[in-house]
């Protein structure tokens, strides 16, 4: 035999093949020479077509980026992908310079097929099932692991008339990277990015005390929290050390980002630094292409649906983030200063797979038409960048890059003070939108002057009637007879008449609170929920969000485009009667809340 079919006789599945099959086999095969760290299957990628063996060198087996398994001279694999058709279930990736027998499809498939083939498959399918379970046992759970076991060593302290040099000879004698202080009016923090940015950029003296340069308020989390609950919190406070205190207020110790983003390569907070560091446009909306798999592995990872949208969210900040910054160093730095405004789902942080975007820019007075100029190129830049990331563009033209959207700061306070005449629907829409704001990037304080209008809101009957009708337009989506029909709109049937109803009621008290969820809080502390309707709204709103969250899950598991419509005849019975119990309290919704004093 020749020396190929010599070889293949001596590994499974050929091991019981004639000589004339196994020289059939090695005329086929074609050799290939990986070279190391090159990949050949890629975990839920393209579905392969071919079988491999390993003629020399090593590959690694890897499923969730643990590897499970060395594959070596005479191992065979990419079958499971071959003989269903389906994406591979594991990756395969070269450990050094190795070469493969790549055998063709309808010869592989013919070998297969065969008794001794059949046994292969069941076999070797079965003990790499073992091995993959094996692995991702041994490793920590992500999900349910708490952040105290993740801390590396007991807090570290100085006081705040320690010098900048004494602090830094500390943290690199204990090989820390912050160092907490014991100040007088709280706890405050000084880490390796601060020495860099406030003592060596701003050419400070190594003498001057810690305490001028220290952050103060700190953000800190608690020891029972979970690993995502701790990545969510360092995103949304934008730093890089959380303070780990117990029940009794004690700092137990300091958690890192590199404690967070070592945990698992895919999880919010590694994507979230990918992202800020992408170096262009590509690889922002490379990095946005794995939101909708994390999206899945958080769903599955049972995440409540309130901290998934706000992982969604703060991913979208950080694109916009990105994006502004990437737009900035193509037109040059901006003539004045700038805000660029979220609205909508993004405003409120309840952004889900689906969501387009609304978005707006306002930016300081300037008599030069130039400004506007640079600003609608910065604009577009943006908003074709968010759209190549998978945020569709909004409908309605609530965009920055329409001009309706991208005004000086006095033009947005007279548009928003004009809204409050309640004279036309048209404006009134655009109100609803535009008093849903969160400012996501730029330096300028826009968030006072618009707030300032919109606590005026409550005095302006008229407003308040519209904005009122807005959250009781939409008719129940019970039947008659209080029955779920055939299909729903969770979104516009479900979520957004309770979204409405407690933008207007929040208004109308002056509440500025962002979530859904804040301003029911806020609007029951003020007097305008029972304790009891509260909790009802909260988890009919809850129930319906998650719902609508597993139905967008289920279709990109299915490789579809997620929707809002929902086929009630495919719900659990457990599921059709708790959409059933949301629906009939979003009805009843209206009657809950209290008349605010305005209104009366």
């Amino acid at each position: 035999m020749t020396e190929r079919a010599e070889f293949l006789a001596n590994h499974e599945p050929f091991r019981g093949l004639g000589r004339d099959e196994l020289e059939r086999v090695a005329a086929s095969l074609v050799e290939r020479v990986v070279p190391a760290g090159e990949m050949v299957l890629v975990e839920s990628g393209v579905p392969g077509t071919e079988l491999y063996v390993v003629r020399d060198g090593a590959f690694e087996l890897t499923h969730k980026q643990a590897v499970v398994a060395i594959l070596t001279g005479g191992e065979v694999f990419g079958y499971p992908t071959l003989l269903t058709g389906l994406p591979p279930e594991f990756s395969i990736q070269a450990r050094q310079d190795s070469t493969l027998y790549v055998i063709p499809n309808e010869v592989a498939l013919d070998v297969l097929s065969r008794p001794t083939g059949v046994r292969f498959v069941a076999g070797s399918l079965r003990e790499r099932l073992l091995d993959a379970a094996r692995t991702m046992r041994a490793l920590p759970d992500v999900v349910t692991r708490p952040v105290t076991s993740l801390i590396r060593s007991a807090p570290l302290f100085c006081d705040p008339d320690a010098t900048v040099r004494q602090a830094a000879e500390l943290m690199a004698a204990e090989k820390r990277s912050a160092l907490l202080v014991r100040a007088r009016g709280g706890l405050g923090i000084v880490t390796d990015m601060d020495l860099r940015d406030k003592v060596l950029a701003h050419g400070l003296s190594p003498e001057t005390p810690v305490g001028e340069v220290m952050t103060r308020p700190v953000e800190t989390v608690s020891a029972d929290a979970l690993a995502p609950e701790a990545a969510i919190a360092m995103m949304a406070a934008g730093v890089n050390h959380l303070p780990v205190v117990d029940a009794d207020g004690r700092v137990v110790g300091v958690l890192s980002a590199s404690n967070l983003t070592t945990l698992d390569g895919r999880s919010p907070f590694a994507l979230h630094r990918t992202i800020h560091s992408a170096h262009t446009l590509d690889d922002v909306a490379s990095a946005a292409a794995d939101v909708p798999q994390l999206f899945v592995d958080l769903m599955a990872s049972h995440l409540d649906a309130p901290a998934v949208t706000r992982v969604l969210t703060l991913l979208h900040d950080a694109m916009t983030q990105r994006l502004l910054e990437l737009a900035v160093g193509n037109r040059g730095e901006p003539p004045v200063g700038f805000a660029w405004l979220a609205f909508g789902s993004a405003a409120r942080s309840e952004l889900n797979l689906i969501s387009d975007q609304d978005n707006g820019l306002a930016y300081d007075d300037a008599d030069d038409p130039s400004v506007d100029e640079y600003f609608r190129l910065l604009a577009e830049d943006v908003n074709e960048g968010l759209r190549r990331c998978g945020f569709a563009l909004d409908p309605h033209g609530t965009v920055a890059r329409n001009w309706q959207w991208r005004l000086p700061l006095s033009k947005w306070r007279a548009v928003c003070s004009r809204s409050l005449e309640g004279k036309d629907v048209n404006r009134l829409a655009r109100a609803s939108v535009a008093f849903d704001f969160r400012q996501i990037a730029g330096d300028l304080p826009v968030a006072r002057a618009l707030t300032d209008i919109i606590r005026a809101a409550p005095q302006h009957s008229r407003f308040m009637s519209g904005l009122a009708e807005l959250g009781t337009r939409t008719p129940s989506a019970l039947t008659l007879l209080q029955r779920l029909p055939s299909y729903i709109d969770i979104k516009k049937e479900a979520l957004q008449p309770i979204q409405n109803l407690t933008r207007y009621h929040a208004f109308a008290r002056g509440i500025t609170a962002h979530t859904t969820l804040e301003r029911l809080v806020a609007i029951r502390e003020a007097g305008g929920l029972t304790a009891e309707s509260e909790q009802l709204l909260h988890e009919a709103f809850v129930s319906m969000l998650h719902l609508q969250l597993r139905h967008h899950a289920h279709a990109v598991r299915a490789g579809q485009s997620p929707d809002n419509i929902v086929d009630t005849a495919t719900l659990r019975p457990l599921t059709r009667v708790a959409l059933h119990e949301a629906l009939r309290e979003r009805a009843a919704a209206p009657k809950r809340f209290l008349r605010p004093a305005a209104a009366r």
